[in-house]
């Protein structure tokens, strides 16, 4: 089968260790099941493994890909949730052992993939397989940042650092769709004007100053962007973070965190039941993912080009060749 793998990794030249061509057939250990692909979402998190974040050497050559959409050995249409974990306290994100797909084992930048069968979501019919395949990971955890971790009611101001990555399209379109005020930041001007259009209330340069402090900051940037975090938010409000894209380790500021009383909450994908009540929520309000580009598995390499440069608004979509 096609396939796309990380056979080695550069921090300084990522794409170096990016390999396109054929691939043994999946392993499908007891209780796993194959999944042929219709359509698959990258992630910063693929760039990061071929990076060598969160690879260990003895796991290359690896599948790459977390995310995908497809059908199933009954013939179902399904989503693949990226999480293999045992549940802690019902949360397999909780489980410090869990892995994502292409961490462990192969992941969904292939014709197929061996995934548990307690991982598969039934896909909306609303819902296209490239649609769909936005959903495990960027959208996942915009979700849960938003409906679990900010613990907002409908009409809060929410404050989304960097506009136009997976995660902050997902979500300005999920706070929208919410009822939340929904403020951005981007240092492009473009991309400031594109998440207007995608429904956020106002967009600013970042580091700007605001005209009112926020209820709760959706922090994905981390270091670039963690004093103007700080900054902006209100006493009593709340920072999320889910990633760190620019830097894991700002100054953390401690003497405003607790004079103004604020909570700095981590976040990490979602469950599997979260999953289900994504692509439901989508299916019910009409809110869809911003695609930016669809790609065949065989031009990946266009792809991950584009994502490392930052030249993406939304989300970049491979399809297999079942498709």
């Amino acid at each position: 089968m096609f396939a796309v793998t990380c056979t080695a990794t550069d921090p300084d030249n990522p794409l170096a260790g990016l390999a396109l061509g054929e691939h043994p057939e999946p392993v499908v250990p007891d209780g796993w099941t194959t999944v042929t692909v219709r359509a698959a979402a990258l992630n910063h998190h693929d760039l990061w493994t071929l990076k060598g974040v969160g690879i260990r050497q003895d796991r290359l050559p690896i599948v790459l890909g977390c995310d995908a959409a497809g059908v199933d050995e009954d013939g179902n249409d399904v989503i693949v949730h990226s999480v293999i974990g045992t549940p802690v306290h019902g949360d397999e994100t909780l489980d410090p052992k869990r892995s994502l797909l292409s961490e462990v084992h192969d992941g969904t930048f292939a014709d197929r993939v061996a995934v548990p069968r307690g991982n598969l979501v039934p896909k909306p019919a609303a819902l296209s397989f490239e649609e769909a395949a936005c959903l495990p990971t960027a959208w996942l955890t915009a979700y849960r940042m938003l409906f679990e971790k900010a613990g907002l009611e409908p009409g809060s101001t929410v404050l989304v650092q960097g506009a136009g990555g997976g995660v902050a399209t997902a979500l300005i379109a999920l706070g929208r769709a919410g009822g939340y005020r929904v403020w951005v930041t981007s240092r492009s001007e473009e991309k400031r004007a594109r998440a207007l259009e995608l429904g956020a209330d106002q967009a600013f340069a970042t580091g700007a100053r605001l005209p009112e402090r926020v209820d709760a900051v959706m922090e994905t940037v981390g270091q670039a962007t963690w004093e103007h975090s700080l900054k902006s938010l209100r006493p009593g409000g709340r920072i999320v973070v889910s990633g760190a894209t620019s830097g894991a380790v700002p100054p953390a500021d401690l003497q405003r965190v607790f004079f103004l009383q604020l909570s700095v909450v981590g976040s990490t994908m979602g469950t599997k039941e979260q999953l289900g009540r994504v692509a439901r929520f989508m299916e019910q309000t009409g809110v869809r993912p911003v695609v930016d580009r669809v790609l065949p598995l065989t031009g990946a390499r266009e792809g991950f080009a584009a994502l490392e440069e930052g030249e993406v608004f939304g989300k970049i979509v491979f399809t297999g060749s079942a498709s």
